[in-house]
């Protein structure tokens, strides 16, 4: 049973959406993000940096950790961001900001 309210609202406002409109993309983040603390994902700049390319979007339904640098503009929405981790990525957002701006998850990779 998850404890924190806020993802707890965050998963249930994305199952609603991706009930509406069959959006296979959310229902997979979703699954993600209803994993165990243990088995969420957690991602280095540096893989980020290797596996991306100029101005790509990226989903990380986890932790962004600040090992590795960022030699391209990325845009990277996450559960979370260490402290290192979001001073080099200057494009952050959050899972529910990336879902208001892109409800159907056009062009959107998950990362993990």
């Amino acid at each position: 049973m998850k404890t924190n309210k806020n993802l707890v609202n965050l998963i249930k406002e994305i199952k609603e959406h991706a009930g509406r409109g069959n959006s296979g993309f959310w229902k997979r983040v979703v699954k993600e993000l209803e994993n165990s603390t243990r088995r969420k994902r957690k991602v280095n700049v540096s893989k980020i940096n290797k596996v991306t390319k100029a101005n790509e979007v990226v989903l990380v339904p986890g932790d962004v950790l600040g090992t590795g640098d960022l030699d391209h503009e990325v845009s990277v929405a996450a559960l979370r961001f260490s402290e290192s981790a979001s001073e080099k990525i200057k494009n952050k957002l959050t899972i529910k900001e990336l879902f208001e701006k892109n409800p159907k998850g056009k062009d959107v990779r998950i990362l993990g």
